[in-house]
């Protein structure tokens, strides 16, 4: 950075700390992940210049022979990753992601059916803060109450009621995995698409590691930082007979032109998922969540649907007396960084938040195994219970530096 040094050292300070907060810190953010170094220099590069409204061959600028071989290639690679028809990698965002799908095959006004935010779904399903619901009509299905997972009968009552035009699969905050066969099956019963949105499970999917939603599915939307690894951006997977529909409601439908060097890491993702050790992390993030959950659930902690089976986990923080917002402030103070996050309980509670969403894929990006995600589980419930005393503050803050410093992210800061 000795060019943003010399031209603007306060910035460049900023960045250095957040650097350091990176190395010393244990993310446990369900949605953060450590990208492979090449992420970061794709990111900062030269491609980041090129303005591309359109598409491959058929541009509003010129100059952009090698910006179309950048897409050519993500769009390439994303469809023998995934095993898809078609791809449009795009979007901006998953929520534009999102968008785009809805705009490519519904009118204003639609029905769609997707999954309660409190329940662990996501704003851009049609929560009413939410530009989504000012457009479409959603209702939304729940998790059973007992076992706080999705009852497909459930699902297929309200599809059968509200009949409509979009049904949506997937989560922000379900530690468990969907039947995308059943949902399939209820959507055509219906005469609705299918979309699933794996934002966060897309690196598990590209590992093979859990079962993917692609051959079920009308669209599969996804973002690139979580589990997959990536840099920033959306992608949107879908049979090749929306192709062009989606291709429209992306640009110009929802969006303008889309940053060369975000679709450039986009294509490096794809294409580093296929080796074996993103693979490794991937199988190290599962068993690190299974073992993270068996961990606090022993030591007296309720754990959301009873466990998990990918990388989240989900921490209902009134066990202990605590609201996620006290949870997630007396990790951060030991340098465990967590998030706040609604949990089934909550719901009909305005801006109440019992849990606290653990999640394992940046543990196990930095090379921590089952070994540490049991001991880290130990660390969380000592830090949880013990945030009065200032000697259990010192040694679990001295303990997570320790094992930061034993699995370094980038060894000296980033590119």
């Amino acid at each position: 950075m000795e060019h943003l040094k010399r031209e603007d050292p306060r910035l460049a300070d900023l960045i250095e700390k957040e650097s350091r907060r990176i190395e010393n810190t244990l993310d446990l953010i369900a949605a953060e992940n450590h990208p492979p170094a090449p992420v970061l220099e794709v990111l900062g590069s030269i491609l980041t210049i090129k303005t591309i409204e359109g598409y491959p061959g058929r541009r509003f600028h010129g100059g952009c022979r090698h910006a179309d071989a950048v897409e050519r290639l993500a769009v390439e690679r994303a469809c023998r990753l995934f095993g898809a028809e078609h791809a449009n990698v795009q979007p901006h965002s998953g929520t534009s992601a999102n968008l785009a799908v809805y705009f490519s095959v519904l009118e204003t006004g639609d029905r769609i059916l997707s999954m309660h935010l409190p329940h662990g779904g996501h704003l851009s399903h049609g929560h009413p803060a939410s530009a989504t619901s000012r457009c479409f009509r959603f209702a939304h299905y729940p998790v059973d109450r007992k076992t706080e997972r999705i009852d497909y009968d459930t699902v297929r009552e309200l599809a059968n009621d509200f009949r409509p035009r979009l049904l949506v699969a997937g989560a922000s905050a379900y530690p468990r995995l969907i039947d995308y066969a059943a949902m399939a099956d209820i959507a055509r019963g219906v005469g609705a698409y299918l979309m699933v949105d794996m934002a966060h499970i897309a690196g598990l999917v590209a590992a093979g590691v859990i079962p993917s939603p692609v051959e079920h599915s009308d669209f599969v939307t996804f973002t690139c930082y979580k589990t997959l690894m990536g840099g920033r951006g959306g992608v949107v997977l879908c049979r090749k007979r929306f192709a062009g529909d989606l291709d429209r409601a992306v640009f110009p439908g929802t969006q303008g032109t889309s940053p060369v060097s975000a679709i450039a890491a986009k294509a490096f993702i794809f294409h580093h998922a296929t080796r074996a050790p993103f693979v490794e992390i991937q199988e190290r993030t599962l068993s690190n969540a299974r073992t993270l959950s068996e961990t606090l659930a022993g030591a007296g902690w309720r754990i959301v649907t009873g466990g998990t089976e990918n990388h989240q986990v989900l921490l209902d923080a009134s066990t202990g007396g605590l609201t996620g917002a006290d949870a997630e402030q007396r990790l951060e103070s030991v340098g465990i960084i967590t998030n706040r996050n609604a949990i089934p309980a909550d719901a009909g509670v305005p801006g109440a938040a019992s849990g606290l969403r653990l999640g394992t894929a940046a543990m196990a990006a930095r090379g921590m195994g089952p070994e540490e995600a049991a001991r880290i589980g130990v660390l969380v419930d000592e830090a949880l219970r013990g945030a009065d005393r200032e000697d259990v503050r010192g040694r679990v803050s001295s303990e997570i530096r320790s094992l930061c410093l034993s699995y370094p992210v980038y060894g000296g800061g980033p590119p």
